[in-house]
């Protein structure tokens, strides 16, 4: 059970929680510098300013989708060498075979890279990204930013985020994190969880409680309480990493022996730092979770946060199914979700996985182990696949035998692989329903192509019910409700997997060795600053309450084209929107008129309103360009293509109600688009006008209210958009016309 508090609240000694409307005794002015977070915060900040926050990191990561195109930026940006550690990993392209020779044409250039520049480099198979970051690189007290969504490392004692490339860029190139001092919110652990739940039963429990109303966005979240000491390592872990799902900014928990035990094991007793908050600690919010009332769960197609417990899914199971039908309807109307009903009510699923940096990790995979010794999966439709997190892990599996009883039951066994997370492994057939412990089941992750008819779906769970589910012959079965004893073996790291293949080249920069290009390695094409009037022409309107990432730039096989910024584009809102890129190609036309200067024949109405509202306006001084409308966008992956595939397409701007998450607006500044705000439904639609004149001006002279005017049928109407809490350097990116431009001038 999972309680929210509204307002503030003191903690104190680690173990009392007091409302802030109750303790007048207390000042909030000292207890918000005792949080946990406040301290590594405060450590890493270079600005002075303790609310306006220049961080720079203890060490970066990457895998095979991002870091292309990141090392490809900061070179274009005068990079020498990597000034702290960069962990380039290579779990996300490491099977897909689409494009030929591209994935291994690109982990060459990593590998290159790696050595011209002083860098890490983790090859295919041996690791998913963040297990081996929290295997060999996060510690006690520190910070460490990722080209991933799910960079988590604050089971371990390091605050860890998440963001689009061109962030990490800037930390390559000795610049810093810019972000107002984030709020804390205190999320307390109480009771000790039942047998059969897992980690991704209680994340799944905080996202429902969360998500929706926006509790934790850009915030965060601090773990304490009574509670922790009850779990091990791998248990916080997999909670700890499925806090991305809830919006925030990172975590970051109490640390105790376990976690001294858990560095030790992999060699690193010297990075553990006991960390707990200050005797009295202001938090900005509370999420109270008894973890004995946490019973097993499922999140429901098509977001992690629509949880039911796997218990009232089975008493409800028509009813419930029926509502899930109805919000996957849209552009999902091949799934059909009470067609998996038995005969006596029962949800049969067609697949399970236990994958990648939620549900690989050694516990996870011993528990499914446990609950299949024995057993058979069966011959029927129903296939089990799991995927060890790391190398080190799946050899410590074959060793105490928990490989072989996964295998003697008939799941089959892959390497670390992303894949599965994100489409790329393990699609399921059409009309097909997946169980997973990953960390996401956005519409189309799995491989759905809804415009070729093709839709599956996934739901998210904890890997003991998987493995319950599997041993049930695919009938849906909480693993609270079986007998089975759990031996929890020790895990003991094998640390000389990694020494004999991974290369280690930090501080030893080979600056005259040449970087391996492959064919697909392009350059990013040349982006022109900021002209003093814009206008835009809207190329799609998405009125979902939410737009993932996912939906900006599909995931799965059509990463392989990540280093190719053209080809990567053609993709752009291709499952969402299919007519986009025809659409944002034809504006980008009438842009490249306007540079040679040739007349736009299909503008002439448009201009002629134009002159009304702005008699000096010239047409060959008016940027052209795209822009999408979205309730709410970017929830989900850190890709930055998300953005760039917009922007390379002659996008301008997005215009949104509010985004979904921090890490997306960056991505829209970074390559130098206009990150508009405004408030309701939108008076334009698709192939509608948006002349926004002087806008330069308001970007330099820091104006927040814009007035911008709507162009159809020889008429405008005036609307307000806002750009509201950009940075100088922000300011500036956009003048420039991005990132690239930016550290060139």
């Amino acid at each position: 059970m999972t309680t929210i508090h509204d307002g503030g609240v003191f903690l104190f000694g680690g173990s009392r929680v007091v409302s802030e409307s109750e303790c007048d005794f207390a000042k909030k002015e000292d207890a918000v510098k005792n949080t946990m977070a406040y301290g590594i915060l405060n450590a890493h900040n270079t600005s002075g300013d303790e609310d306006n926050l220049k961080i720079k990191f203890d060490a970066l990561a990457s895998h095979d989708i991002t870091y292309v195109g990141i090392i490809q930026t900061a070179r274009a940006s005068g990079l020498e060498k990597f000034p702290v550690p960069y962990v380039l990993t290579n779990c996300h392209n490491s099977l897909c075979a689409v494009g030929g020779t591209i994935n291994e044409d690109d982990h060459l250039f990593g590998l290159s890279a790696a050595k011209k520049y002083g860098g890490i480099f983790v090859p295919a198979h041996q690791a998913v990204i963040h297990q081996y970051m929290r295997e060999m690189m996060a510690g006690g007290g520190k910070m460490i930013l990722g080209s991933d969504s799910h960079t988590r490392y604050g089971a371990i004692g390091t605050m860890a985020i998440g963001e689009g490339g061109p962030e990490l860029v800037k930390q390559l190139l000795g610049r810093t994190y810019d972000v107002k001092r984030p709020e804390v919110v205190c999320v307390y652990l109480e009771g000790s969880v039942n047998a059969g739940v897992g980690p991704q039963d209680v994340a799944l429990e905080i996202i429902g409680a969360v998500f929706k109303s926006g509790y934790v966005k850009n915030k965060v979240m601090e773990f304490v309480g009574p509670g922790v000491a009850g779990l091990d390592m791998d248990f916080r872990i997999g909670i700890d990493v499925m806090t991305t799902e809830t919006t925030c900014l990172s975590s970051i928990w109490v640390t105790d022996d376990k976690t001294e035990e858990y560095l030790a094991i992999h060699g690193r007793a010297s990075e553990f730092k006991r960390l707990e908050p200050g005797e009295m600690a202001y938090y900005d919010g509370l999420v109270k979770v008894d973890l004995s009332a946490v019973k097993p769960m499922i999140a429901l197609p098509f977001h992690p946060s629509n949880v039911y417990s796997i218990e009232e899914l089975s008493l409800n199971a028509g009813d419930i199914l029926r509502e899930a039908e109805l919000k996957a309807a849209d552009g999902n109307e091949g799934m059909n979700f009470t067609s998996k009903l038995t005969a006596d009510g029962k949800l049969r699923v067609e697949q399970g996985v236990i994958a990648g940096c939620a549900g690989g990790t050694f516990s996870n995979l011993c528990a499914a182990a446990d609950i299949l010794d024995g057993k058979s999966i069966g011959s029927g439709e129903f296939a089990l696949s799991v995927y060890p997190s790391s190398q080190p892990v799946m050899m410590e599996l074959m060793k105490n035998g928990s490989l072989g009883k996964l295998m003697a039951a008939g799941a089959t066994v892959r390497t670390a692989f992303c894949g599965p997370c994100f489409g790329a492994g393990d699609v399921p057939a059409n009309g097909s329903l997946s169980i997973r412990h990953s960390t996401r089941n956005f519409p189309n992750r799995e491989g759905s192509k809804p415009a070729n008819g093709q839709c599956a779906a996934v739901a998210l769970m904890d890997a003991r019910s998987i493995a319950a589910t599997a041993a049930n012959g695919g009938i849906l079965t909480a693993a609270d409700k079986i007998d089975v004893e759990y031996g929890n073996p020790k895990y003991f790291f094998d640390g000389d997997i990694y020494a004999k293949r991974c290369y280690f080249g930090f501080e030893n920069a080979q600056q005259d060795s040449a970087l391996r290009f492959g064919p697909n390695i392009v350059d990013w094409p040349q982006m022109p600053a900021l002209e003093e009037d814009i206008l835009l022409k809207v190329t799609a309107v998405i009125m979902d309450e939410v737009t993932t990432t996912d939906e900006l730039i599909p995931s799965g096989e059509t990463s392989s084209y990540r280093s190719n910024p053209m080809k990567l584009a053609e993709f752009t809102l291709s499952r969402r929107v299919p007519e986009y890129v025809g659409r944002a190609k034809a504006v980008a036309v009438l842009e490249k008129n306007r540079e040679s200067g040739v007349k736009n024949a299909e503008l002439e109405a448009v201009f002629a309103e134009i002159r009304k509202i702005k008699p000096e306006a010239a047409e060959e001084n008016i940027e052209i360009g795209s822009t999408v409308f979205a309730k709410k966008p970017g929830d989900g992956s850190a890709r930055e293509q998300a953005a760039s595939c917009q922007r390379v397409l002659g996008g301008l701007a997005n215009i949104a109600n509010e985004y979904a998450t921090k890490r997306y607006r960056s991505n829209l500044i970074n390559w130098g688009m206009l990150p508009f705000i405004m408030d309701g439904d939108p008076a334009f639609e698709d192939g509608d006008y948006i002349f926004v004149p002087n806008v330069k001006k308001a970007v330099e002279k820091k104006t927040e209210e814009i007035s911008a005017y709507i162009i159809r049928n020889g008429s405008s109407e005036k609307i307000t958009l806002r750009l509201a809490g950009l940075t100088d350097d922000e300011r500036k990116i956009i003048l420039d016309g991005c990132l690239i431009n930016y550290y060139k001038n």
